[in-house]
């Protein structure tokens, strides 16, 4: 699963000119970059707050929130990205930030 290059695609509103994309060497760098992602939302929304938290029920909202996003995986045996929805990606996030607590 390491160094599976990733494609996060995302469209923040119905405006088409919203679309954008990120890349990262891995799975798990692109659920972090999708964490900064909100993080610097949160920050932009709450700019006297020094320390804000959050929990996965926000990042879920945010999420579904945007008009699109999803994953381009690329799977080595196939030489191909595979697309993936957003539940996949609250999936892996979950995933991700409970390997982060332990």
């Amino acid at each position: 699963m390491a160094n599976r290059h990733t494609i996060v695609l995302m469209q923040n509103s119905q405006n088409r000119s919203t679309r954008t994309f990120m890349d990262y060497d891995s799975i798990s760098q692109a659920m972090d970059g999708i964490c900064t992602l909100y993080e610097r939302k949160l920050k932009d929304l709450n700019p006297a707050n020094r320390n804000i938290t959050y929990d996965i029920a926000d990042l879920y909202n945010f999420i579904d929130g945007l008009a699109d996003m999803s994953a381009l995986v690329y799977d080595h045996s196939i030489q191909a990205y595979l697309p993936n929805d957003r539940q996949w990606i609250k999936q892996r996030l979950l995933q991700h930030l409970k390997k982060l607590a332990h």
